[in-house]
């Protein structure tokens, strides 16, 4: 860094007190859905809204638009720099758009929808949730007029989470997606059914919690620079390369709930603890895209978690600590078990097949409530008749329904489609590793994490924003997005177990 200009280490000096304040706040949201006393609720909105208030002021302030216009015309810039600048100038000009105002209505929408969506879930009554989040929606639908957008209202904020991303792109990647995802599922349920009634049995709290501790750390989560706690919903936060959190939630009725979990938001983990430290609040040390970081999430928790190499590293060790659960049970009805197909209500519980029709539900239902074409009153009704029609089961309540994501509580509108992104470049990464790394099955089978690890390092992680999904898949795969490779992949997997 002492080689840069003093122009860019003016602006490195700025970007990273700007860090400073977004990470403040965002301790300040881990504790809200971790360990907040109810009665700090209302000092806790403020607190946030204060805080995201002020790192949009300083972010969009004329000082910076200037620093980072001359920048943009400096010569001299090595490739990384001029990368940052280029990303910040372009993150500026996005977020100029948006007024201070609007930024601190948000936040005091988002933390209010947030505990309404808690007290909903408690009651089982979408009802205390629908006017808090028609309240996000309206002051959403003002940031897309704001920011602009060609076609579609939501493609502001599709394209916010995957830079690119329309309706036109998603529709036509899930017009394809669905009748092949549909084929492979007919047939599986022409076939008998797989057995999984043992994985619901009592299994203690704390044993299951030890285990899952375990998977992360062999899975090479640094427990040093993080830690897992419990919360409603399971999730990733971090506040610099040295400090990433993650969350699970325990089910002791049911083994698969907890471990997956883990499994998945120790994959966003590892991404963020390998994200180049000396580039700390600057665009080379975020995440390339949110389809990106759930590519990590979804290939550790699909594509080695649920894997038959998994399983023969793992079983063993499960058997010896829960004997009688697992008595008489095979390593390969275990992981016939962990992949049964089975239509289902929850998203996160969902398999790797059937969890893309949620997700389409999902995307459908924002894409209708941007252009209008239903109200937030109307969600549960879509909801409900459309897993029906997906999936072909009935909704018995809300909280199993549509208040089981905390998404939208958090104005997160456009992430859920970058689940089946993340799903497909996945696949897609692992296949290329597996290319690349010969032996990795036995790495895998041997509960040896590592290669694939340095792998995913070299290729993903390293490069933070410096390429966007589509150029870093180029990058690593010689092509981008090839949702055949996913399609394959499941086939593969179900012709082995389903025998179809």
């Amino acid at each position: 860094m002492s080689q840069a200009s003093p122009h860019y280490q003016q602006y490195v000096t700025e970007m990273r007190k700007i860090a400073d304040i977004r990470y403040a706040s965002a301790v300040l949201q881990w504790d809200q859905e971790t360990y907040l006393p109810a009665k700090g609720a209302d000092f806790r909105g403020q607190q946030i809204a204060t805080l995201s208030s002020l790192a949009h002021e300083f972010f969009t302030s004329q000082k910076m638009g200037q620093l980072l216009k001359t920048l943009s015309e400096e010569d001299g810039l090595t490739e990384d720099q001029r990368a940052n600048v280029v990303l910040s100038l372009q993150d500026y000009e996005r977020h100029s758009k948006i007024p201070t105002d609007l930024v601190e209505r948000m936040s005091v929408a988002v933390h209010k929808s947030f505990h309404s969506w808690m007290k909903g879930r408690q009651e089982n009554d979408f009802s205390v949730f629908a006017p808090d989040l028609s309240e996000i929606l309206q002051l959403k639908k003002e940031e897309s007029t704001l920011l602009g957008y060609e076609k579609n209202p939501y493609d502001a904020h599709l394209n916010d989470h995957d830079k690119g991303s329309s309706v036109a792109l998603l529709d036509q990647i899930f017009t394809n997606l669905k009748p092949a995802l549909k084929s492979i599922l007919d047939k599986i349920l022409t076939k008998p059914e797989v057995e999984d009634g043992f994985l619901r049995q009592h299994f203690p709290k704390n044993q299951q919690w030890e285990f899952g501790i375990q998977v992360l750390k062999d899975m090479g989560y640094d427990f040093e620079a993080g830690r897992q706690d419990v919360s409603e919903h399971p999730f990733t936060i971090n506040f610099n390369s040295k400090d990433v959190r993650v969350t699970t939630r325990i089910d002791e009725q049911d083994f698969s709930n907890m471990l997956w979990s883990c499994i998945h938001e120790g994959g966003h983990a590892l991404y963020e603890q390998a994200l180049p430290e000396a580039e700390y609040g600057l665009p080379l040390s975020e995440a390339a895209s949110f389809s990106v970081h759930e590519s990590q999430s979804r290939l550790w928790e699909n594509q080695v978690g649920r894997s038959w190499e998994f399983c023969q590293h793992y079983f063993p060790i499960l058997k010896e600590l829960f004997p009688k659960q697992f008595a008489g049970i095979s390593t390969e009805e275990f992981y016939k078990a962990i992949n049964k197909v089975s239509p289902s209500l929850i998203r996160t519980e969902a398999d790797e097949l059937t969890y893309h029709f949620h997700v389409m539900i999902r995307y459908e239902i924002e894409k209708l409530l941007f252009d209008g074409a239903i109200s937030v009153h109307d969600i549960p009704e879509y909801w409900n008749a459309h897993y029906e029609s997906y999936l072909g089961v009935a909704v018995p309540d809300h909280k199993r329904g549509c208040l089981q994501d905390v998404h939208w509580s958090h104005g997160s509108f456009g992430y859920f489609p970058t689940y089946s992104l993340g799903s497909m470049y996945g696949a897609q990464f692992y296949t290329q590793a597996a290319t690349e790394i010969p032996l990795l099955s036995t790495y895998i089978r041997n509960g040896s994490f590592q290669p694939l690890l340095q792998w995913l390092n070299g290729k993903v992680h390293i490069w933070g924003r410096k390429y966007d999904s589509e150029s870093l898949s180029l990058k690593i795969s010689g092509k981008g997005l090839d949702p055949s490779i996913f399609t394959a992949y499941l086939l593969d997997k179900y012709m082995n177990i389903y025998n179809i």
